[in-house]
């Protein structure tokens, strides 16, 4: 088609540049070898000018470069990856405090081993939890890990692709106080494939909160996505409850989320208590 095929490959080469290194060796063939690995970094092109064809020396790659491209692209893909996850991270509306925690860093205890393991279950099957719009209600007393749990589920999914937010509800009364941001929130929540609710019921103040965190469950609910929500009230307490607006709202949990009991010792006392034998220890006490 009028190519010049020679004019071509002299461009290629000279783009190539110098790929000649001191410890390269000419073996009999004439042909460039990598003093390394001693693979070829030259081999024979036979190109058709004129109806006749002749052969031209040409670069190539050697198993060395070959290795270099791959590790580069492996830390190139890498990169990417940890740049997704910080930016999915970033939008989850997670607390820092929770950024780091992992399955892997859980202290585990007779108490709750068997629901860690529940559920990092939940989440290396989170492509079948979301085809079902399976969620999972964490109930028990204060401090006993439900939100660490949680936050783990979080972040082993975030890891896996999937967007994700956690939150609490206490703090998105806070937020919606911002003008413009409710309306962003609903829209956003509906789009992630898993919102964490931490908390429920610490902010049972308000008519105002109540009709809010109705609408929140609601809204998710009819998404048919998966929600985590966490509370310090009983199995019995949410079953129980006569006032039918909240009533409502557990009757949406329940349909969609598996209770998880969370019980033990409380960890923020223990850590507390941790904290209070090293300062006496410090100040010679």
């Amino acid at each position: 088609n009028g190519i010049d095929v020679n004019q071509v490959i002299d461009s290629l080469v000279e783009a190539r540049g110098d790929y000649r290194e001191d410890s390269d060796y000419v073996g009999e063939d004439g042909l460039l070898y990598c003093g390394i690995c001693k693979r070829r970094k030259e081999t024979i092109l036979k190109v058709e000018v004129d109806g006749t064809y002749i052969d031209r020396k040409v670069p190539c790659m050697c198993q060395c470069r070959i290795d270099e491209i791959d590790a580069e692209n492996r830390r190139k893909a890498e990169a990417d990856y940890k740049e997704r996850m910080s930016a999915i991270r970033d939008a989850s509306l997670m607390d820092l405090r929770f950024y780091e925690v992992r399955f892997d860093k859980a202290k585990k205890t007779d108490y709750n081993v068997e629901n860690l393991k529940k559920c990092r279950n939940y989440a290396s099957s989170f492509k079948h939890m979301l085809e079902l719009n399976q969620g999972l209600l964490f109930w028990g007393d204060v401090g006993t890990g439900k939100s660490y749990a949680a936050a783990c589920i979080a972040n082993a999914v975030i890891e896996n692709g999937y967007s994700v937010i956690m939150t609490s509800f206490v703090k998105l009364m806070d937020m919606f106080r911002d003008a413009g941001f409710e309306e962003l929130f609903f829209k956003r929540m509906n789009e992630v494939k898993l919102v964490i609710f931490d908390d429920l019921d610490a902010e049972r103040s308000t008519e105002y909160a109540m009709e809010k965190v109705y609408n929140i469950i609601d809204s998710r609910y009819r998404a048919n996505l998966p929600m985590v929500v966490t509370t310090n009230l009983s199995l019995s307490e949410m079953l129980d409850e006569s006032d039918l607006r909240y009533k409502r709202i557990y009757d949406r949990i329940f349909e969609v989320c598996y209770p998880l009991q969370w019980t033990g010792p409380s960890w923020r006392k223990l850590r507390a208590q941790e904290r209070f034998n090293e300062m006496k220890k410090n100040l010679g006490g």
